[in-house]
């Protein structure tokens, strides 16, 4: 007769000395990174190639510096975006889709006040399709009427859900606060401004500013990079103008100074938005910022979270992070909350901001913050997509794989030390500007109590 033992999970997880010591962690494995073949076209354009082998696709991305600081250009340059594969002067929607489908491939994309970009992927013996279906788009995309009056429809309708949204309410008055009017904080037109777009407008737009010189593609797959290099200059030869792109101007620095209260009436939750200067990725002490960054708010282990939202309760997330912004970055650090803890988690916020600065992170921490940070960057970049779209955004800050290369080894080799003087440099309090969104009748009393808040 058998006599079987059933053991609690407490029991499992002992054994009779007491806890089972975990294993320490391993030494992190290197992601090998391809060389990179470039080369910038007759036409302006800059080619980044990368054979990064293991499944048969490529992956595509195309940055178009697209600023403008005329009043309708965010609503003219979103239904652009939206129209842009509709039909070309030898292809209509449904051809455009055919043909992309029949090598695997697809294509997105999407504008901002800095860039328009494109997104695209399909087999890797596809290229030549793929990038046939591409230039014709960038060439002689017609934008045809009634394309454009059945997209700025359905634009208006998204655009007036999402304005609608707290998220997007506290996104646009943080832009307004840190950077005043520059182009930069016109990140999403009205719907009224959409409805105005005409047809002809969108074509405008596209012959003046959709230009080859300034602009960057990067591909990345099973692919021979000289030979797409010249697959590439092959497609793209008729795509000419006699401007560059158009770059964002930098916006201004940002200016520490008093919470703004922004009053949104009935709402239950309020967001809270934080930022303060920060830095480039080329700048020396980066990494030792983007530790600190992680330290106080960058990941689910951090100060702040296991704060607000593991010991409090007053949120299910909050997070900092470094945005970059042409010429320059900034931190940004965000949470959304109930109304009725919204005086709280702010007092709670500044709290770990002070505490960042005058209880230094631990090498504890700092540790913890360097495996998470090594770490995530690696599994982004052991894909095709994910290292394309990291060369395209090192590339438009004239940075390169040499850059990517060395970072974990940065990461690697920044002390304590440096960590605590990124953090009582750019974590001070006093460093910060904001904007507190949420019905002013309920939490306004709260916030203005604890200082440095103005508004209704």
């Amino acid at each position: 007769m058998t006599v079987t033992s059933h053991r609690s999970a407490e029991e499992i997880g002992r054994t009779g000395p007491g806890p089972r010591p975990l294993p320490p962690l391993g030494r992190t494995r290197a992601v090998p990174l391809p060389d990179v073949e470039e080369r910038v076209l007759p036409n302006g354009l800059r080619v980044l190639a990368a054979r990064r082998p293991g499944v048969p696709m490529v992956e595509l991305r195309l940055r178009v510096p697209f600023a403008g600081d005329e009043p309708e250009h965010p609503a003219v340059a979103e239904l652009l975006a939206s129209t842009l594969l509709t039909g070309t002067a030898t292809r209509d929607r449904v051809g455009i889709d055919d043909e992309l489908a029949a090598v695997g491939a697809d294509i997105g994309v999407n504008v901002d006040p800095e860039r328009l970009q494109f997104g695209a992927s399909g087999l890797a013996d596809g290229l030549p399709d793929l990038l046939g279906v591409l230039t014709d788009v960038l060439t002689s995309a017609t934008h045809p009427d009634a394309e454009v009056a059945r997209e700025r429809d359905r634009l208006v309708e998204r655009i007036t859900v999402a304005r609608a949204q707290p998220r997007t309410i506290a996104r646009e008055a943080l832009q307004r606060k840190r950077f005043g009017d520059h182009p930069i904080t016109r990140e999403m037109p009205t719907g009224e401004e959409v409805a105005a777009v005409t047809a002809e407008q969108v074509r405008e737009l596209h012959a003046a500013a959709l230009v080859p010189g300034g602009s960057i593609m990067v591909l990345v797959g099973d692919i021979d990079p000289a030979a797409a290099l010249a697959q590439v200059e092959k497609a793209v030869a008729g795509w000419t103008a006699s401007a560059p792109a158009r770059e964002l101007s930098p916006p201004p620095a940002i200016t520490p100074s008093e919470l703004q209260l922004v009053h949104r009436a009935g709402s239950v939750q309020s967001q809270l938005r934080l930022s303060a200067p920060a830095l480039r990725r080329d700048d020396p002490r980066y990494a030792a910022l983007q530790l600190a960054n992680l330290v106080f708010g960058g990941y689910f282990s951090s100060r702040w979270m296991e704060n607000v939202r593991e010991d409090k309760g007053y949120t299910y997330g909050a997070h900092s992070g470094i945005e970059f912004v042409p010429g320059g970055a900034v931190l940004g650090v965000e949470t959304d909350v109930a109304s009725d803890v919204t005086a709280a988690a702010l007092l709670e916020t500044r709290y770990e901001l002070g505490r960042l600065t005058a209880v230094p992170p631990t090498a504890e921490e700092v540790d913890a913050a360097r495996a998470y940070a090594v770490g995530s960057l690696l599994i982004s970049l052991d894909n095709q997509g994910g290292l394309a779209s990291t060369l395209s955004a090192l590339a438009a800050d004239g940075l390169g794989i040499d850059w990517l290369r060395a970072h974990p080894g940065r990461l690697e080799s920044v002390t304590v030390e440096q960590v605590a003087e990124a953090a009582l440099e750019f974590f001070a309090p006093s460093a910060f500007t904001g904007v507190v969104v949420g019905d002013a009748d309920v939490i306004g009393a709260g916030v203005r109590a604890l200082g440095g808040v103005t508004g209704p």
